[in-house]
């Protein structure tokens, strides 16, 4: 009994040292941070069709529950039924605001929120401008209201066309100057290519947007390769599958080209079979530029403190080596070099005074 009370103790040290830290989190999806609770009250007010206004019996359909088989299709199945839930602009107001409140409430001090504007767009045929400018506005209230600097990335799906792309790069080119920093790509790599989007995606680059792609998560390393070759990604969406051909993690290494790694996501998608099989802790101590995300925390039924718990429990990683990837995600973030070097003097200070309590290690 004293030896389970013990353990009990000392996870709830280890669970208080993570919450205090403030964290990094560059890879987190807008449509995968929707509350329970305000999808079950969106529904309500606008009529909403679902099977139930009940939580509970809603929870299935958009997050992952814990007797689900870990599948790849299954997960974005969830995103195809959330995507009825912005009847009204209103609601996008809501959510994006929600979104960074919820961030900040896990003491994210930094956050790179993604969004596609065209699922935002589509149920109710919104114009993408009022769309994109209304998750800016929702943003940057709610930057002043809980103290937290966030910037966003539009996303393409890979399975969209080339006219719906070149709008989203235009978009996000456009706006630019207002909070927007980065172009993502997204969806289902197994089936669709990469290639057709090298010209969109060498436009956003050039234009001063960073450049980070899905890849290695459903499919082999040279997804990778090619995100890193072809894309000019400066950074990589999970790339667990890096770790199938060292030519790869060299290309990877040799480029500075830094790793946003999902673990619960991982887990749920089957990216990786276990947690134990997760290349986090391998990547990291072979030198790879590593950081610990969230990707969807509604989605995943997870916070960005859970998944420093997973690292730290389900492979090994240790509080300092945390400290050094919440670092990492400074010195990768898509920021001007003055901003990256007040928040990375921020982040040091911050982190040199946290406590390690039992959790040390």
């Amino acid at each position: 009994m004293h030896e389970t009370s013990l353990k009990i103790k000392r996870r709830k040290s280890l669970r208080d040292t993570l919450q205090n830290l403030p964290k990094v989190d560059l890879h987190r999806h807008l449509e995968g941070s929707l509350r329970l609770s305000t999808l079950a009250e969106i529904a309500r007010e606008y009529g909403v069709d679902l099977p139930s206004y009940d939580i509970e019996a809603l929870r299935p359909y958009v997050q992952v529950t814990t007797d689900e088989q870990p599948d790849f299709h299954a997960f974005l199945e969830k995103f195809s039924f959330l995507a009825r839930f912005y009847p009204k602009l209103e609601c996008i107001d809501r959510i994006a605001y929600e979104a960074v409140a919820d961030a900040a409430q896990d003491n994210i001090r930094y956050l790179e929120l993604r969004f596609n504007p065209v699922t935002l767009t589509l149920s109710q045929g919104f114009y993408f401008e009022e769309v994109v400018e209304r998750v800016i506005s929702a943003v940057k209230k709610a930057e002043q209201d809980f103290d937290i600097m966030v910037r966003l990335l539009t996303t393409i799906r890979r399975d969209y066309d080339l006219d719906t792309a070149s709008r989203i790069v235009d978009m996000a080119i456009h706006y630019a100057d207002q909070s927007i920093v980065g172009l993502d790509l997204a969806g289902d790599e197994v089936h669709y290519s990469a290639y057709p989007f090298a010209g969109l995606f060498n436009k956003a680059k050039e234009a001063g947007l960073g450049i980070t792609v899905h890849a290695g998560e459903a499919t082999g390393a040279e997804s990778v390769r090619t995100a890193i070759e072809l894309l000019g990604a400066d950074r990589i969406g999970h790339g667990v599958r890096a770790s199938e051909d060292l030519t790869v993690m060299d290309l990877v290494r040799k480029r500075g080209i830094a790793l946003e790694m999902c673990l619960t996501s991982n887990i749920q998608t089957a990216a990786v079979k276990t947690i134990t099989q997760h290349p986090l802790r391998a990547f990291y101590q072979i030198g790879l530029p590593v950081t610990i995300n969230t990707d969807d925390p509604s989605v995943s039924n997870t916070t960005l403190t859970d998944e420093y718990m997973v690292a730290v429990r389900g492979i090994g990683v240790t509080v300092p080596e945390i400290k050094q990837m919440i670092l990492t995600g400074v010195r990768v973030a898509f920021l001007s070099r003055s901003e990256k070097e007040r928040l990375e003097a921020f982040f040091t200070e911050a982190l040199s005074n946290s406590k390690e309590g039992l959790a040390g290690v």
